[in-house]
């Protein structure tokens, strides 16, 4: 047996159990919390999320934030072109206190205002079209597997097959080809429907693969064999014990879809397939500016910049919320 600890008298040593009694509670943390502190410490992300942000807030109250300048994206101010060049008058494209990105050719209209109300095309168009996606590829990914065997075959041929479509070739003529109305929709609402449907129904087998790689290694823990002994149907196990496992890689690869769905838009619109003038976007103001770089450059420049900063501060973004959700990607 072994002897008792003594305690010499004036000893400022404490027992155990008083340093047990002051010490405080010990919480943890959740991997919600865990992420958002190493989320935090990425700086780079958090201001290209803080852009996105904005920019969100920008597209929402387009009509405020012009209205706040002094700007409309659609009157033309001829008085401030040159009658014989069609160039605006002054330096740096006519940027002044009134415009402060300037005027366009010919016309006049104030590059500003319509660099606003693109972002508000840009982006409705882009996160429509990543829901749809989401919603088609990680319900047919889980699905497949989790099931395995020939829903998986069936599955996976499917995004086979879908990966290998000429999706630029059938938007451009899916979009032209599409009458003026259809389905009760016409004009601008039917071509950014048209639009969101192209991307987000071409585009689910990207994150179907990897909701389909996800669910491959999920479906053997030890979670789901106990929701199974417990009698567990297949669709509770599906959406109550695998999806909410998910949700970190649907998260990642969302925020890198929806880059690639702006880009994808601005192209059919550079391309003349997207919104109708006199309709503001990023791509049709592109095009436009194609045929005057060269006695007005600075028309190129905003929209050019517009499309390369969002698709950045998305990149961006969306690395620093993989690592912040999985540290072991780094």
């Amino acid at each position: 047996m072994s002897t008792p600890l003594e305690v010499e008298p004036g000893s400022t040593s404490a027992q155990p159990e008083a340093i047990l009694e002051g010490a405080g509670k010990i919480e943890g943390r959740s991997l919600w919390q865990i992420s958002w502190i190493r989320l935090k410490r990425d700086k780079v992300a958090l201001a290209g999320g803080a852009f996105v942000l904005l920019l969100i807030l920008v597209g929402i109250f387009a009509p405020v934030v012009c209205k706040l300048v002094g700007v409309t994206p659609n009157d033309f101010h001829q008085d401030l072109v040159d009658p014989s060049l069609q160039t605006p008058i002054g330096k740096l494209g006519g940027i002044s206190w009134d415009h402060p990105f300037g005027i366009e050719p010919v016309n006049g209209r104030d590059i500003f205002a319509r660099i606003v109300y693109g972002a508000r095309i840009s982006l409705l168009i882009a996160f429509l079209a990543t829901l749809l996606s989401v919603v088609i590829g990680v319900t047919l990914g889980i699905v497949a597997g989790y099931f395995g065997g020939w829903v998986d075959t069936l599955i996976s041929r499917l995004m086979d097959i879908f990966l290998a479509f000429p999706l630029v070739l059938f938007a451009l003529a899916m979009v032209g080809a599409i009458p003026d109305q259809i389905f009760g929709l016409k004009g601008n609402t039917l071509r950014v429907a048209l639009i969101v449907f192209i991307i987000g129904f071409f585009s689910w087998p990207y994150i179907g693969r990897i909701i389909r790689g996800q669910t491959l290694s999920l479906r053997e823990r030890e979670f789901v064999d106990a929701a199974r002994s417990l009698g567990a149907r297949r669709p509770y196990i599906l959406f109550t014990e695998l999806l909410p496992n998910l949700i970190a890689p649907i998260l990642v690869y969302a925020t890198l879809l929806i880059p690639t769905n702006v880009l994808f838009e601005a192209g059919l619109s550079y391309l003349g397939f997207g919104v109708r003038p006199p309709t503001a976007s990023w791509g049709d103001m592109l095009s436009g500016a194609a045929n005057w770089y060269q006695v007005d450059p600075m028309y190129m420049i905003p929209p050019g910049l517009a499309i390369f900063v969002t698709v950045l501060a998305f990149n961006l973004f969306g690395d620093g919320l993989r690592d912040a959700l999985d540290p072991r990607s780094r």
